[in-house]
């Protein structure tokens, strides 16, 4: 064991070979052949992409197991696989409540939302919302809160991407850096623009069951190293973690010194996935509610065991690679699982969970890409500019511009949030659709009274609120240097303007969205009785759900 926990002082002088000298050309032919192959299968699976049901829910024609698989890819995204496993490797138990949150809050998507919205909406988020509601502002409502969730958290895997790539290529530089987000943002745009929800589904089945293998097979190879003794395997971590100088992993309270701002977190991350655009949307793609029901059955199996993995990941990075190393790789803290591959498997292993890890990337950014043009076209483009009139025909056409528009966006975001934990800016995002989202969601399924001036609030509320506290907090300016790195941890260098104490707004905005959903709503007297009851009856049988469209 000695010559274990002595393994990370090796790693300083192989670590630049693999990223500058080693291998580029391997770890380039491996992704080259990930991209090659997802394309052709996008390319085959976009042949009969005419209609809008084709496009934006691939026709509906996915089994349970099929959308159970592909949810996992669409939110086993860049931030749970090297966001998570950096935030264990230097944060231990505080970053392991990253993979507890995100799984606990299938639970809500499970026995509150996934069937009922299933059976009330088409394509989109805001067909549920304004279906008892006034259509025009409810959709721009929910169009934007939308966009701003799929900006969060496409700036979150963008910036995985970068850092994600530089390693690999040996690319220090911003610029090169910034290059790279650039490719991977074209590709993506590719992806939707071409295969529509059918050919992302595909390549998120794909990119779901390699990166489960993948992290099964270091998982088994980590714990190999440790005698398959998970409890010696956490032990060697924290000792080495203590003998470099660091803070004991298994104690709680090295990331979150504040239990409130660790509640808040908490509150963003389980509440949050039922609020998320790009995963209701995968609902729609089913052809029953039962389907419904039993793909979010898979999901939370998958993404229940992948998260075990997690633990190990990290763990074992924090022992064999060191926190100093990761901190200091150009991908920074997301580094920690490529450099664990490179550790166990030398450079082949590095080249294959680097693509694997690209590949996530990729699938996730399709995923948010395309839930947000469907919003621009379906919710705003058809309804609100042509009054419901937009034939499928144009409405496909429109997503697939905005869909350039958006990828754009995403790149010049992306170049703004390199280096930042991407685990964390996913967080961000939780936290917005689960203060603008999730209460009007709950409210128009299971509300009476509901009216459309509580939507209005609530929605606006809920993403005014989060937005601004993220804006004021010290996420973005006015955090102490970190001693390794030499940099401050927040997204703008050298400005100070935080007022607001916690890094994730939950605590605050969540309450706040629910609250101003009920004044809005006891403050009007507009009322729809048939309408609810008709979406009561609907969302509890399915009954007319496919011809869902405007009243």
């Amino acid at each position: 064991m000695s010559a274990l926990v002595a393994a990370p002082s090796l790693v300083p002088s192989l670590v630049p070979a693999a990223t500058t000298v080693g291998n580029p050309a391997i770890n380039i032919g491996i992704f080259a052949l990930f991209v090659v192959v997802t394309l052709a299968i996008v390319i085959r699976a976009s042949r009969n992409n005419r209609s809008a049901a084709e496009y934006y829910a691939g026709g509906r024609a996915f089994t349970g197991r099929q959308n159970g698989i592909a949810i996992a890819g669409d939110y086993l995204s860049a931030a749970s696989f090297l966001g998570i496993a950096g935030a264990i490797a230097i944060n231990g138990y505080d970053g392991f409540l990253y993979s507890i949150g995100f799984l606990v809050a299938w639970l809500v998507a499970l026995l509150l939302v996934a069937e009922l919205l299933r059976n009330v909406g088409k394509y989109t988020m805001a067909d549920v919302l304004s279906f008892r509601l006034r259509q025009r502002p409810v959709r721009i409502a929910a169009a934007i809160s939308t966009l701003v969730v799929s900006f969060f958290y496409l700036l979150a895997q963008m910036a995985g991407a970068g850092g994600l790539v530089a390693l690999l290529l040996g690319i220090e530089g911003a610029i090169g850096q910034r290059l790279v987000i650039v490719v991977v943002g074209i590709i993506m745009i590719f992806y939707v623009i071409y295969g529509g929800m059918k050919g992302t589904t595909w390549v998120q089945i794909i990119k779901a069951v390699l990166l489960i293998i993948g992290a099964a097979i270091m998982t088994v190879w980590v714990l190999g190293k440790f005698g398959l003794n998970l409890s010696s395997l956490l032990g060697e971590a924290t000792t080495a973690s203590q003998d470099a100088g660091g803070k004991d992993l298994l104690q709680p309270g090295l990331q979150y010194k504040n239990p409130v701002d660790f509640i808040s977190l908490s509150m963003a991350l389980v509440l949050g996935t039922a609020g998320l655009p790009h995963v209701l949307m995968r609902f729609y793609t089913v052809p029953t509610s039962r389907e419904a029901r039993r793909s979010v059955v898979w999901a939370i199996w998958l993404i229940g065991i992948f998260y075990l993995f997690t633990l190990v990941l990290g763990f074992g990075a924090a022992d064999l690679v060191g926190a100093k190393e990761i901190k200091n790789a150009p991908g920074g803290v997301n580094s920690a699982a490529p450099l664990l591959a490179f550790e166990l498997g030398g450079e082949i292993l590095l080249g294959i969970i680097s693509a694997v890890a690209f590949a996530t990337i990729l699938a996730v950014v399709a995923g948010l890409t395309i839930t947000a043009s469907a919003s621009l076209s379906h919710d705003i483009y058809n309804t609100v500019v042509k009054g419901g009139k937009a034939t499928p025909e144009e409405e496909v056409k429109v997503a697939r511009i905005a869909a350039l528009v958006l990828g754009a966006i995403a790149i010049v975001g992306g170049i703004f949030a390199l280096g930042q934990n991407i685990a964390f800016l996913v967080a961000l995002a939780f936290a917005i659709a689960a203060s603008a989202n999730l209460p009007t969601i709950l409210y128009s399924l299971f509300w009476k009274r509901f009216n459309t001036r509580g939507a209005l609030w609530s929605i606006y509320g809920g993403l005014v609120s989060a937005i601004t506290l993220i804006v004021f907090s010290p996420v973005v300016s006015g955090k102490a240097i970190d001693k390794v790195t030499g940099k401050s941890p927040s997204m703008l260098q050298g400005v100070d303007f935080h007022w607001f104490p916690l890094d994730n707004p939950g605590i605050i905005s969540i309450p706040l969205g629910f609250v101003l959903g009920y004044i809005g709503t006891v403050t009007s007297k507009e009322y729809n009785a048939a309408k609810y009851a008709e979406m009561e009856v609907r969302s509890l049988t399915g009954h007319g759900a496919e011809t869902a469209t405007h009243h």
